[in-house]
């Protein structure tokens, strides 16, 4: 038996498409005034799913970006106090050259110890330096002061290590053992600076002839072995400068090239969204005036 097509059927068939027509033109609406290809799940359940993906590694990004920043801030103060103590070391050693030689009277040998004493002070005071509120030479207790000035020489941070996370799985050190390289100061201490320069100004005072011989031998070939020492690590905080260069130049281009994954993926293409909307539009009306001559006019133009 043939099926009888009704005009409530044929009705029903012309408002179904004109609801569709209405529904792609209202998304198309969206797309332009959002400037989004998708504004809720719906519109593209796979290309959501990519975007609150790329959306996750671009967070990761910027935040490795922060910690790259942050790492560079504190190796570029770090390389500057070490430079500043390795100019007060060279003016030391200027010192130790003078007062090494016998001509010098006592009093000449007690201002020249003054003075190394005072540069010990200078040498303190640049351990003491900090980035963003923190110091940057107490290992891991970066709210500790390193050295107090004008007191024992006793060293209160600790000897642990600061890193930054800069990549998925990398980690890099970006603070220097400020107490293995500087020591606490002691008299008849260790190689460390601080305990050569305080052994040195305790030989200018003593005014024998084996107190002079130390100036000279002794005190200034420990002095020029920090010397190297801190021209190590300078090498060092200057590589480390290097890599966090480097790796803030990769984050950049991998943000970059990121942000335009997510927005090809979630942003609307806006002149073929234009013209999108304007065949929808076209294409709405020619099915209104096509159901006009269907069904009661006054339904379509209800429609309208």
């Amino acid at each position: 038996m043939p099926l009888r097509v009704t005009e409530t059927m044929t009705s029903r068939l012309i408002l179904t498409d004109l609801d569709a027509a209405r529904t792609k033109m209202a998304q198309t609406q969206r797309e332009i005034s959002s400037g989004k290809r998708i504004t809720r799940p719906s519109d593209d359940p796979f290309g959501t799913g990519r975007a609150l993906q790329l959306g996750g590694e671009l967070e990761g990004l910027r935040q490795f970006k922060s910690n790259v920043d942050d790492g560079t801030g504190w190796v570029t103060a770090s390389e500057a106090a070490l430079t500043r103590i390795t100019q007060t070391v060279q003016r030391a050693r200027e010192l130790l050259v003078q007062g090494g030689n016998d001509s010098n009277g006592q009093v000449a040998r007690e201002g020249i110890a003054a003075e190394i004493e005072a540069l010990i002070e200078d040498v303190k005071q640049e351990a003491n330096v900090t980035y963003g509120g923190r110091f940057i030479f107490s290992g891991t207790e970066t709210d500790t002061r390193p050295y107090e000035l004008g007191a024992v020489d006793a060293y209160a941070g600790n000897e642990g290590t600061v890193a930054r996370v800069i990549g998925r799985g990398v980690s890099l050190q970006i603070n220097v053992n400020v107490k293995e390289l500087l020591g606490e100061g002691q008299a008849a201490g260790d190689d460390k600076l601080l305990d050569v320069l305080r052994d040195a100004a305790e030989n200018l005072r003593g005014g024998t002839v084996a107190d002079s011989e130390a100036v000279r031998g002794t005190d200034l070939s420990r002095l020029d072995a920090n010397l190297d020492e801190l021209t190590r690590v300078r090498a060092v905080v200057g590589a480390t400068t290097d890599r966090l260069t480097t790796a803030g130049t990769r984050l950049e281009e991998l943000e970059e090239s990121g942000l335009k994954q997510l927005s090809d993926v979630r942003d609307a293409d806006l002149p073929e969204a234009l013209v999108n909307f304007s065949t929808q539009q076209a294409a709405y009306e020619t099915a209104l005036r096509a159901g006009a001559q269907i069904v009661q006019p006054s339904l379509l133009d209800f429609l309208r």
